[in-house]
């Protein structure tokens, strides 16, 4: 297992996407932050009091309840009133962006109504598409192989992100 990005890292990562988010909607008042549950929602948290502690933008948070895997199995839940985000700016966070598949559904979801802007957010890109989907707002590119799998630890304890 070899470590990508440690906790400095995903530190730095994190703050360059708020600014770069920032710099982006500079001309909005409110800003709708969606992270899909796990890593995202923390990493959607992060962003968003960066945000927050430096700017006046109104900023909403929010957590998008997908099955990763068979993401068609269950329906998508969103912990925010979906009628909030109706000609919102929505920003759509994941931690690791690999096939698409995840991010593709949860957009899928984002747009059963009108919205100004949508952008997505991934921590560690690593480009194995398969799905339509790409990141506005990248921590990391990496290349890897289909056999290799990264992943992102963003508990109390740990911040890191290794490839195995």
């Amino acid at each position: 297992m070899q470590e990508i990005l440690s906790r400095t890292d995903i530190d730095q990562k994190v703050n360059r996407i708020a600014y770069q988010l920032l710099e982006n909607c500079f001309q909005e008042k409110e800003i709708f932050i969606g992270g899909i549950i796990g890593n995202g929602t923390v990493l959607a948290k992060r962003i968003a009091q960066t945000i927050q502690n430096n700017s006046a933008l109104k900023v909403h948070q929010f957590e998008i309840k997908i099955h990763k895997t068979e993401p068609w199995s269950n329906p998508i839940e969103l912990s925010q009133d979906k009628s909030m985000l109706k000609n919102g700016y929505i920003i759509l966070v994941d931690d690791v962006l690999n096939s698409g598949k995840t991010m593709q559904y949860a957009l899928i979801e984002l747009l059963q109504f009108p919205t100004k802007a949508i952008k997505t957010v991934a921590l560690v890109d690593r480009k194995h598409r398969r799905f339509p989907v790409k990141a506005d707002f990248v921590g990391l590119s990496l290349s890897t192989t289909l056999k290799e799998h990264v992943e992102v630890v963003l508990d109390e304890n740990s911040q890191q992100a290794f490839l195995r």
